[in-house]
């Protein structure tokens, strides 16, 4: 989603209310911060706007690849070589907060009229905690949520008003909006046996009483058990299983699949692909009443424990969150707090819409984990939804093997 252009008085009249303890000097305190954000994203502008503040304190901002911040950011820790402050991939935060390798930011927290815990939704907020301690504050959040074509929902004879509540519900309409002849699918989501194949599952295993920690529960098991149908009967295409949740919606806005599985990102690029009528609704549920639940993403930002400027970090993170009100203004991205209304798009039918049901459905987001060895753990998971998916096992086989492989991992 592009930029927006944006009231540099505003953001400065909230930074200056934040950040009362410093005035510039020709010592200025250097904090360095790394982020995976491109000049489009937040990361950049935000340094840039608050460096223009002059605080007494320099931001220096390094952009690192998303496949190097783990192996980097530990190495970089380890010789002391760290940045004050990183962004990293919520389920990863864990790792480092468990080694002692993030700051504890409780006590600053606990003291700040800016980072306020209850501002936040319960799913970014728990993955920055470890041990009841705050090791971070998230940075952004999203989730997931049913897309679907509300034209194909009328010539099938299905209420466009009324998209699947249960899963139930959702294979019968996959299966009357199935159409070989027309090269249709009923639904389209990614089982990929990667972490995009986790992030989709376990909401389904937590929605029934599962989690990760218990992946082979009767309800998880019948999770699986409503993925196995939908790929035997052909309502979703084979090759679901490889497929990435971008290339699975890219489906969708082609007119091959009546429903999409997919998140918040897709928004824009579906208003410019989809050339017919389309919806979001809420991910279904095992039955009418069932707890509600679904993925998490995004990034936090946490303190490493080396740096040197602990106070100065925390001040520069405080400026971040008194932005947040920005983050979907200026660069598309739903901010992680509750008590942040996202702001009309122009887009009332679709755009807004769409945006109310995903803000609603953060609500009952859950992070992966949180714990220190979170890729054995989805590992374990992507194996057993490949093995079921596949007829190597049953679903209840598939996900008892997952158990067992957890089990070792937790201790």
């Amino acid at each position: 989603m592009g930029i927006r252009k944006y009231a540099m008085l505003g953001a400065f009249a909230l930074a200056s209310v934040s950040l009362p303890a410093f005035s510039a000097s020709a010592e200025d305190v250097t904090i360095s911060v790394w982020s995976l954000d491109r000049d489009i994203q937040p990361a950049p502008n935000l340094i840039k706007d608050f460096n223009k503040l002059n605080t007494g304190i320099k931001v220096e901002y390094r952009q690192i690849q998303f496949d190097d911040v783990v192996s980097e950011a530990m190495r970089a820790y380890s010789t002391g070589q760290a940045p004050d402050i990183i962004a990293v991939d919520n389920p990863e935060h864990a790792l480092f907060a468990s080694r002692g390798a993030f700051l504890d930011l409780s006590q600053m927290i606990a003291k700040s009229s800016v980072v306020k815990p209850e501002n936040y939704f319960k799913g970014p907020l728990a993955s920055v905690t470890w041990d009841g301690k705050y090791y971070g504050v998230p940075k952004a959040t999203n989730t997931i949520a049913l897309y679907y074509n509300k034209d194909m929902f009328k010539a099938k004879g299905l209420d466009p008003n009324k998209p699947p509540q249960t899963w139930d519900e959702l294979v019968e309409a996959a299966r009357k909006l199935t159409d070989p002849a027309q090269n249709v699918y009923g639904i389209t989501f990614s089982a990929k046996a990667n972490e995009e194949g986790t992030f989709q599952f376990l909401p389904w295993a937590q929605m029934a009483g599962g989690g990760y920690d218990n992946i082979n529960a009767e309800g998880a098991v019948k999770a699986l058990d409503v993925w196995k149908t939908i790929i035997d009967q052909k309502l979703a295409s084979p090759d679901t299983l490889t497929r990435s949740q971008w290339d699975a919606t890219g489906t969708f806005n082609s007119g091959n699949a009546a429903m999409a599985i997919s998140g918040p990102w897709e928004i824009d690029r579906m208003l410019e692909e989809a050339k017919f009528d389309w919806g979001v609704a809420l991910l279904p549920v095992p039955e009418v009443g069932a707890e509600r639940s679904s993925a998490m993403g995004d990034f936090n930002w946490a303190v490493f424990a080396n740096t040197e400027h602990p106070e100065e970090a925390f001040k520069v993170l405080e400026y971040f969150v008194s932005q947040d009100d920005r983050m979907f203004k200026d660069f598309g991205q739903l901010p992680p707090r509750s008590d942040i209304a996202i702001p009309a798009t122009g887009e009332p039918t679709k755009k807004d819409a769409a945006l109310q049901v995903f803000v609603e459905q953060l609500k009952y987001a859950k992070p992966r984990g949180p714990h220190p060895a979170w890729p054995k753990i989805s590992k374990a998971i992507q194996d057993a939804i490949q093995a079921a998916l596949t007829g190597q096992m049953s679903s209840k086989e598939a996900l008892d093997q997952a158990a067992e492989k957890i089990k070792a991992v937790l201790g």
